[in-house]
């Protein structure tokens, strides 16, 4: 079977290369590397802050039950935990008599 050059739909029998063309021009790696710089990006964007924090299993075992009991995200969880703990420890700052 012939192949012209300009021919796009007829499949190269006697090249090299099989499989699903290559679709963008950039490794994996790289395509990778560059989601996750634009997703930072997107994040401070938005006023989100990262933080890292290391926990035991345990905790970690405990905080995934609590998600998924309420279907939220860690993340979220750890939001309204600590808006609700910081909104109590005002609402006592408020009510102990002033200092002498």
């Amino acid at each position: 079977m012939a192949k012209s050059s300009s021919d796009r739909n007829t499949i190269d029998l006697f090249g090299k290369t099989r499989g699903r063309p290559i679709t963008q021009p950039i490794p994996r790696k790289e395509q990778v590397k560059n989601n996750k710089r634009a997703q930072r990006a997107k994040d401070k964007k938005l006023g989100l802050k990262r933080l890292e924090i290391t926990l035991d299993q345990e905790s970690i075992n405990k905080l995934d039950a609590l998600c998924e009991d309420q279907d939220i995200k860690r993340a979220e969880w750890l939001t309204m935990q600590i808006a609700l703990l910081y909104s109590k420890h005002k609402s006592n700052k408020k009510k102990r008599p002033p200092k002498e």
